[in-house]
């Protein structure tokens, strides 16, 4: 296709062409004011030396028309794989195809949406931005986006040159029930509640029959479930009370409504952390001696441990005149420790006690029973447990996982980890760092004191000179004992013959006792990462069993575990979906949850126009329902409303490329100067007549 225009190429710039124009204009009018006869010949020769002077030309272009762009949005994302939105989508996305295939020199160009990343939702703006980046502006006729409306990125919606149009998916009928939980905190302290806050919604055209409580269940764990009726469109506060340290997985579930649109949003799963607010700790010296610092020190170094200490000064068989009250640092409440308040401390430990009469049988039987409903207990042996002053010869020996046989054998070694060691957790790994010794012992300093035990139940963990046992643990009841053969701990805490990792044997010790989840011996545990699940299997025995997944569908899927160190099995699983899922290896099973608590594709489900209703006015375009007829697609010029009843429209944008450029002058300069001349010459020859 072949266009011309004239255009101008001065010899002189514009403004010269200017100052001359004006001169020329003032010098003709002088001469008509003086009366001269050639006056206008003078003026037509300044207009034809001004015309040389300009330069006009034709230009002409060789021009390749273009074909007009379409761009089209196809929502894909979670919101539109419920009921039949993927049918309509398909059906909408081919009309598009070939109306737009029937317009002549008009081109389409498409692109697929998914979910966005991290839980964006629905980013349709982005995608239509990313398909004009690829074409030339000029070209673009319109844009068409086949979604459900629910767009969560309108803000960042592009300035198209066209008309923008939605085809609505959906139905008007349409009506759905979703579930909601706020005020979930990522921790909380156990044995406080926690308040959250639930609302059941109901939205679009809900039935009568949806009227009244909608039914709940609430279940921790995956355990049995709770059932309640809970009101719609109100908010109720939810009181909980974590049952266990560590991860917590709470699941709501609303029954499924007839004729909702999905019950993918009538649950919701949180998880919060279970903490210790404060853990309270009796420390019970029986003498003064290097260790009890030790002891002291590291329940000091703890923010979250409350301690209270005591230490018996002398002995009451002294005939010395000092009150039983007077035995101890501060005065020794024994009845209010022992009898009232034991209760309250999470944490006994007996440091190098012996049986003095201090604490009478009765207060040793309470400790005992305090063990048994659920507390912890641990003795630091000194020399006087072999004898008959023993805590073991006391109501205690009903709960000590060994006995002490009259032996104290004062001579170095090192303490060693046994092989049952290597795999709990409160010894695993220990020796990390400290090398090794020629003879293949850990490389730390050695003790000088192990009162030999002989042990009757629970688990030998670390072992001294010629295997003997020296850390003992055992489950008591509801409670837990361990029993240490040996109060020469502080010898590495004072780095002798380099140290040891005394701090961290004693620290885990202690929070074993206290029932930290991430100390437990026996246990299965899921930790999430997006959709990878990281899995662990902690034992004491032989390998276990392949751990079954059951996902948020029902679907039961197997998958083995590779040994990851001494009793740590590990293995990793990329979740399908969103959702709550189940593990089990037949012994202990777990819980954890994929995903947002409540998905933004499903926080609005009715389909609507809505949400782009302003950038869709803005651009004089449609939101036509799909079931309502698929509209034709026709042309419409620039600035008109481009949609009407049964139709949307786009404009054309009669882009073209231009191939080539020729330019023709329209005069000769040298004829225009000899015109010129000759003007300027009969307006003189004009004006000498007279």
């Amino acid at each position: 296709m072949d266009t011309g225009q004239i255009i101008f190429d001065p010899h002189l710039p514009w403004s010269l062409l200017a100052i001359a124009a004006g001169l020329a204009t003032l010098f003709t009018a002088l001469a008509l004011w003086r009366g001269l006869r050639g006056w206008w010949l003078r003026g037509l020769a300044a207009v034809a030396l001004l015309i040389a002077l300009a330069n006009p030309a034709l230009q002409q272009e060789e021009r390749a028309p273009l074909s007009d762009i379409v761009l089209m949005v196809i929502d894909e994302s979670a919101s539109q794989q419920i009921a039949d939105r993927p049918e309509q989508t398909a059906r909408a996305a081919q009309a598009v195809r070939d109306e737009v295939a029937r317009l002549p020199n008009t081109d389409l160009r498409e692109i697929t949406l998914r979910d966005g990343e991290d839980d964006a939702g629905t980013l349709a703006m982005r995608a239509l931005s990313e398909l004009m980046a690829e074409e030339p502006r000029a070209r673009i006729a319109g844009a068409i986006v086949i979604s459900d409306g629910q767009v969560h990125d309108v803000e960042n919606a592009p300035n198209l040159p066209a008309p923008l149009h939605v085809l609505l998916t959906g139905h008007e009928t349409d009506w759905d029930r979703r579930l909601l939980v706020t005020n979930a905190p990522a921790f909380a302290i156990l044995d406080e509640e926690v308040v959250l806050t639930l609302r059941v919604e109901d939205s679009g055209a809900v039935p009568d029959s949806a009227a009244g409580p909608a039914p709940l269940t609430i279940s921790i764990d995956g355990g049995e479930p709770m059932d309640f009726n809970v009101p719609v469109g109100e908010d109720l506060e939810l009181p909980i009370t974590l049952p266990h340290g560590g991860m917590n997985v709470i699941q709501f579930q609303l029954a499924t409504a007839d004729g909702e649109l999905t019950e993918r949003n009538n649950s919701a799963v949180i998880q919060i952390n279970g903490v210790r607010d404060r853990l309270r700790v009796l420390l019970v010296s029986g003498e003064p001696h290097p260790g009890e610092r030790t002891w002291r020190n590291l329940l000091k170094s703890d923010s979250s441990v409350d301690l209270v200490h005591f230490t018996i000064l002398r002995p009451p068989e002294k005939q010395d005149g000092v009150p039983v009250s007077e035995l101890s640092l501060i005065a020794f409440p024994t009845r209010e420790l022992f009898l009232e308040k034991i209760d309250e401390f999470d944490l006994i430990i007996f440091d190098r006690y012996k049986r003095r009469g201090i604490l009478p049988m009765l207060y040793l039987e309470n400790v005992r029973d305090y063990v048994e409903r659920g507390g912890a207990v641990l003795v630091a042996a000194g020399p006087d447990f072999a004898t008959a002053d023993s805590l073991y010869r006391s109501p205690l020996g009903d709960i000590l996982p060994a006995a002490p046989s009259a032996r104290v054998l004062e001579e170095p070694y090192r303490p060693q980890m046994t092989d049952l060691g290597r795999k709990h957790p409160v010894t695993e790994g220990l020796d990390q760092g400290f090398g090794e010794t020629a003879d293949g012992q850990p490389g730390w300093g050695r003790w000088f004191r192990l009162v030999d035990l002989i042990p009757d139940r629970g688990d030998v963990v670390m072992s001294g000179e010629d295997d003997r046992p020296l850390l003992v643990l055992d489950r008591v009841g509801e409670g837990r004992v361990a029993l240490l053969g040996s109060d020469h701990a502080w010898l590495w805490n004072h780095g002798y013959e380099g140290g040891g990792p005394q701090l961290e044997l004693l620290r885990r010790l202690a929070h074993w006792m206290m029932k930290e989840p991430e100390l437990e011996e026996e246990a299965l545990t899921a930790t999430a990462e997006g959709q990878t699940v990281t899995i662990t299997r902690r034992t004491l025995g032989d390998a276990p069993a392949d751990v079954e997944i059951t996902g948020p569908d029902g679907t039961v899927v197997a998958v083995p575990l590779e040994e990851d160190g001494p009793g740590r099995f590990t293995t990793t699983y990329e979740g399908p979906e969103i959702g709550l899922y189940r593990l089990s290896d037949g012994e202990m099973d777990a819980v954890v949850a994929l995903g947002p608590a409540a998905p933004k594709e499903f926080e609005q489900t009715i389909a609507s126009a809505e949400p782009l209703a302003e950038p869709v006015a803005a651009l004089r375009g449609g939101a036509p329902r799909i079931e309502d007829g698929l509209p034709g697609i026709r042309e419409v010029r620039e600035g008109r409303v481009a949609a009407g009843r049964g139709w949307i429209g786009i404009t054309p944008r009669e882009a073209y490329l231009t191939a080539d450029v020729r330019l023709i002058p329209l005069v000769s300069p040298w004829l225009f100067l000899l015109l010129t001349a000759a003007l300027i010459l009969g307006g003189w020859l004009r004006e000498g007549r007279r």
